[in-house]
């Protein structure tokens, strides 16, 4: 499978978890399955094996974080509150963000522009580009970031 698809299983699962107050596990399930047999979002997961415990990790991750990375986060929304956000806009942020301060297995530009183009996916055009500005100005303070909510520094 595709990162891709698994960020955007992610996502939904992040959003399920805020939505209706489930488990990870109870959200991944929920979004594997729809992923599977409805596949609303439109999801190429045809005929691929599904990266669970990649989407495990992504979503475990965001979620066993949110006050590191929502304090990072509110450092960089400027004339905006966390709570505030859309919540498609809050989960990608949350994603991404974790993502580039607490793996390494992709480079920041990409976990950027996979951002950019789940927001597009699921919210706005202007989600996009409101992504963008943000990670835009972390990805320019990534080592600093990383040191202070990771405890490393990029290499």
């Amino acid at each position: 499978m595709k990162r891709r698809v698994a960020r955007e299983i992610a996502i939904q699962s992040l959003y399920q978890m805020h939505m209706n107050e489930v488990t990870p596990h109870d959200a991944i399930v929920a979004a594997v399955t729809e992923a599977e047999h409805d596949n609303e979002a439109e999801l190429k997961v045809e005929g691929e094996a599904i990266a669970i415990e990649f989407i495990q990790e992504l979503v475990e991750g965001t979620a066993s974080r949110l006050a590191p990375i929502d304090e990072m986060l509110t450092d960089y929304l400027k004339g905006w509150k966390i709570d505030r956000l859309s919540k498609i806009d809050r989960e990608v942020l949350r994603l991404a963000a974790y993502e580039m301060i607490y793996r390494d297995d992709a480079p920041p530009k990409v976990v950027v522009n996979e951002a950019i183009e789940l927001a597009k996916h699921f919210g706005t055009e202007e989600s996009g580009k409101f992504v963008n500005g943000v990670l835009g100005k972390m990805i320019l303070e990534l080592d600093a970031l990383k040191q202070k909510y990771a405890g490393t520094s990029a290499s």
